[in-house]
Formats: structure tokens, sequence, C-alpha cells
């Protein structure tokens, strides 16, 4: 319950239209009553009226005798004063009442889709805001198709629990209440016979639900493994193709969506079977009281033919909102297995949180330092110990070493994708746990190991973010990053679209997109992480020339295997299993018989590293 409340939260923006929804589906409930009680002067005029006086019918109405379904008061209510025009004009009333019915059955529907899709829509904002503010590791402990079934196939069933289900919930109930009175009305001893059969269906209710609940949350985890696999065999596809894993993957997609299969058979089945076996009970309870109160009726010792009449109808009738419940409670069931799943995330807290108040940087004045640093993740996979060094404004500065050393590591801890376990980074003496995220992020521009470029046009790429950036300071950028040539030579040149990751572009033009990128936002510190890994040895000449000719004055930290890329850095920080092994520039490591040494030596003799 305590979950089901913290669902209806998400109701409080919509609230004006879930009142509205609310009366008008109340007001649709009371004029269902309303049509039923017209089987009621139907039969009277059909079989008991006679003539109406006119002296009768200008005597005062007594509205108070409808709730009896006094038959000269609903005669005289509906006008007339002979059984054909009473009856025409009982058939126009008649309709008027189904067709105000239906106006604001309408209603409740126009309200209910506006709040239950706003709904969706907050919720939806709000989780993916929140996946924004989770610290890389998050990402690292889930996949992507996972986390894209939480946002699409899990708020999907939360609709259905939140905005719909309550207001049907409350429809069907006040139907329920409805129908229940018109049954007393027509016989309150058959009325109390009629009720006892709500526990059952209650009961049955229940114990659908909670089996629906479980599977629900099993389909849940079953489609998020389907869209895993999608996801990571559409992005991988070069890879697939390159290892003729096709028949492999098929395969396993293949026994993920039978796994969905079955279980949402097994969810369906269930569900139907709950509808069907609660109408039953219904109808078995009411067949019985049916046949006793005819058999009284035969005998005129039971009920008048009229209220008989109502009473039918209205006990068959009241098995239609109590079949419509055990879906609400279907759909409810499966919107709580969902929103677990979804406040799961929610409840996820960024370990990565700006302190109140934070110190706002405007630019950089003076240096990075990494004072006594340790750092290792949550599983204790790997650890930084004791990193010292400092990183003065305009200074290059190379961090090298054997793979999974710890060198990203560390420029990571820059921007803060990371705070440290030990120690702290300090930015011109402010501790990065102290600046505000954003203002320290906005000094920084990054060209990551991994080129991520979006599904959109190259300039769109790399002004990103910058819409108001020109299209020539765009394609400055690119003559820095040595890729103005080749975009032009595209179809619609700036304007190309370049495909998912870019997927149109080779591997060196995608790393010279990203560079360009990085360089258009002109921050005063630069952090290239395997900056120039993909590039051709021509390519990587003229982008390192580049590069010397645009940094000046700037700050900027390269990480790379290939020292080629580094030998005019300032300082070059050799990383080893965690820790700075050698620093100095490239003339006095190269004359040190060390590690960087020995790296030197293997890339001259052309050995990858």
């Amino acid at each position: 319950m305590k979950l089901y409340w913290r669902l209806l939260r998400y109701l409080r923006p919509h609230r004006k239209h879930f009142i509205l929804a609310v009366i008008f589906g109340a007001t649709f409930a009371l004029l269902s009553g309303v049509s039923l009680t017209m089987v009621v002067p139907f039969t009277k005029i059909i079989f008991e009226m006679n003539d109406v006086s006119l002296q009768m019918q200008q005597q005062p109405i007594e509205y108070s005798k409808l709730l009896h379904l006094d038959k000269d008061t609903i005669v005289r209510i509906i006008g007339g004063t002979t059984k054909p025009e009473i009856l025409g004009r009982f058939c126009i009333f008649l309709i008027l009442i189904f067709l105000i019915k239906n106006i604001f059955l309408y209603g409740w529907s126009y309200f209910i889709v506006s709040v239950e899709q706003g709904v969706v829509r907050d919720i939806r904002d709000e989780l993916f805001a929140h996946y924004h503010k989770l610290p890389l590791e998050f990402f690292h402990g889930h996949s992507a198709g996972e986390l894209i079934s939480r946002i699409t196939n899990d708020i999907t069933l939360v609709r259905g629990a939140v905005a719909n289900g309550l207001s049907d919930l409350i429809k069907n109930f006040l139907q329920s209440i409805v129908f229940v009175a018109l049954v007393f009305m027509a016989s309150w001893k058959m009325a109390i016979a009629t009720i006892l059969i709500m526990p059952p269906s209650v009961a049955l209710i229940s114990v659908f639900g909670k089996a629906m609940r479980s599977n629900s949350t099993k389909t849940q985890r079953e489609m998020a493994a389907i869209t895993t696999t999608l996801q990571e065999s559409v992005s991988g596809i070069r890879v697939v193709k390159a290892f003729a894993m096709e028949r492999f993957e098929i395969s396993r997609f293949k026994k993920f969506a039978n796994d969905y299969f079955q279980t949402m058979v097994r969810l369906t089945r269930i569900g139907s079977l709950a509808i069907p076996l609660t109408e039953m009970l219904g109808v078995i309870a009411a067949t019985i009281i049916l046949w006793y109160a005819g058999s009284q009726i035969l005998a005129g010792t039971g009920l008048t033919s009229d209220k008989f009449f109502l009473f039918l109808i209205s006990a068959f009738a009241l098995m239609q909102p109590v079949k419509v419940l055990s879906r609400v409670n279907i759909d409810i069931q499966q919107g709580l297995a969902a929103g677990a799943r979804i406040f799961q995330v929610l409840d996820t807290r960024p370990k990565i949180e700006e302190k109140p108040n934070p110190v706002i940087l405007t630019r950089f004045n003076d240096e990075i330092r990494f004072d006594h640093v340790g750092f290792h993740y949550p599983d204790g996979s790997f650890v930084l110990e004791n990193i010292n060094f400092e990183v003065k404004k305009g200074q290059i500065v190379a961090l090298v070493g054997p793979s999974g050393g710890g060198k990203s590591t560390i420029a990571d801890l820059i921007p803060r994708f990371y705070d440290p376990t030990s120690g702290c980074v300090i930015i011109d003496e402010h501790d990065l746990k102290d600046v505000g995220i954003s203002s320290l992020r906005n000094l920084l521009g990054i060209v990551t190991q991994e080129t991520i470029l979006f599904n959109d046009t190259v300039y769109n790429n790399v002004a990103y973010g910058q819409a108001e950036i020109g299209r020539e300071a765009v394609e400055r950028a690119l003559e820095a990053a040595c890729a103005l040539d080749f975009v032009r030579e595209m179809p619609q040149g700036l304007d190309t679209i370049i495909g998912d990751r870019g997927v149109k572009l080779s591997g060196g033009q995608r790393q010279r997109l990203a560079i360009a990128r990085a360089l258009l936002k002109d921050p005063p510190i630069l952090i290239f992480d395997e900056a120039t890994s993909a590039l051709d040895s021509e390519s990587e000449q003229l982008i390192t020339q580049a590069i010397s000719n645009l940094l000046s004055g700037r700050t900027v930290v390269i990480i790379a295997h290939r020292l080629s890329t580094i030998r005019r850095a300032d300082l070059i920080l050799v990383v080893d299993n965690g820790k700075i092994v050698e620093t100095g520039d490239h003339t006095d490591l190269i004359t040190k018989s060390g590690l960087y040494k020995r790296l030197y030596d293997l890339q001259f003799q052309d050995t990858v590293i």
C-alpha cells in the first residue's frame, strides 16, 4: 500500500483534471443507476397506467416519493395525459438520459487520458533526469537495455495503476454502490443475499492480484533482457558480422523472447481467468435469488413485477463493475510491480553530490593538484595509491603506462566522474568536492577513449549543446582537427547525418569530429583520453601539430599509449599498478632505464602496447 501511495503522489500536478474526471465518472455512475430505474415507469406505463387527469397533473410534485419509485410521481414528471403520449415522452426522456450519461462518460475519458499521459510523462522525465545524476559506476553495473526497458515498458505499465486504474476503481466502485442501492430499493431481503457474493469475489480478486503481481515482475525482467539483447546486437552489428555470429545472436534473442512469451501467456491466462470466475460466482448467486424471487411472484406472495424487474436488471448490472474492478486490480498489480522497479532506480542516490552553496568557478587561474589521492571501486577491483602531482596552468601533462594501470581513472577524477576515497583533488586551492559540478565541467573539454557521436548532422555533433554557434566557428574547429576536408566531401557537408554512433564514418573520422567538438568548446583545460588512438600516422601528426599551435596558454592532460603524441609534453607521469612510478619530460625519462624507456623501445620496434 505504501508503494501505491507513493505512485499516487504523481497525481498532484494533475489533480484538477483528475478531480474533474472523478466527478464525471461519479455522475456517469449515478446516471447509469437512473437509466436502470427507467424499467419501473416503463412497466407501469405498459401494464398498469390509465389515462391521467388534467387535475392530477396540476397538483404539486412530491419529489421525495421518487426514492420509492412512486408511479404517479414518475408519470407526472414525464408529463402527458394519455398512455401513448406518456409512452412517447418517456422514450424521449430515456434517450436524453442515455445521451447525458454518455456525455459524462466521454468527459471522464477526456480528462483521465490527460492525467494518465501526464503522469507517464512526469515519471519518464524524472527517471531520465535521474539517470543523468547517477555516477558512472551505476551504468557499469546495469545494461543499457535494462535501463531503456524501465523508462519505456515499466512506465507504460504504471499508467494503468495510477491514473486510469484509480479513476476506473472510483467510477466502478460508485457504480457498484448505485446498483446495490437499487437492489435494496427493490427488495432489501434479496439485496442482503446479493451482497453475500461480494466477500468471495473480493477474496478471489485478491488471490489473482498477488499472482498477477509476481508474474508481472518476471515479465518486466524478461522484457529488459530482450531490450538488452536487441540493443547490444544492433549497436555491435559490425562485430556480430565480423565473427559470423548471426545465428548465435538470433538464438540468444529467441531464448529471451520465448521466456517472455511463456511468462506472458501465464500472466494473461491468470488475468483472463479472474474475470469469468468472478462473473460466474455472481451469476450463480443471482440465479438462485432469481429462482427464489420468481417462485414468490408466481405464488403471489413476493415482489411486484416492476420491482422484480428492477431487482433483476440491477443485480445483473452489478456484475459489470465487479468484472471491471477485477481487471483494474490486475492493472494495479502490474503497475505496482513496475513501480517497484522504477523506484529502485529513483532511490539510488548519486554518490557525486554537490554541496549546498558550492564554489562557482568562472575561470582557471593557477593549478590542479592531486594531494595523496587514493581510489578504489566499490568492489575493490582497482586502487590508486598515494597519487601526488601538480598540473600548472598552461602545461601539457601526459599520463602513460601499461593498460589498466590507472591513467584513465586519474583523468576521471578531474571532472568528478568519481571522488577519491582518500586524499583530495584541488583546483585553484578549492577541493573539487566544494566546487559546483557544472561550473567545474564547463572549464573542461574532454575527448574520451570511446568516441561517442549521435545520429545527427556533423554540425550538431560538433556544436553539441551550443545551438548559438555559427557555422563558421564549427568549420574552424573542424579545420583545426584536420576534419574539414572530408566533411566538405560529404553529400550534404555539415548537414550530413552520420548515423548511430557515427557508423557512416571511419574510426579516424569519428575521432577527429570528437576532437573538433572539444576544441569548439574552447575550454581552459583539455583532457584527451587516447584521443589519437584511432588515427593513422599522417592524421595524427597533423592533429598533434594543430594542438601544439592551438593550446598556447591552456592546460592539457593527454593519456596515450603512443609515445610519439606526447614527446613535447612539459611533464610526463608514468603510471603502473595505480602508482606514479616515474616523472619527468621525454628527454629525462628516455635516459633512464625505467618503464618509460622500455615502453619507448618497444614502440619503436613496432610492437603494439
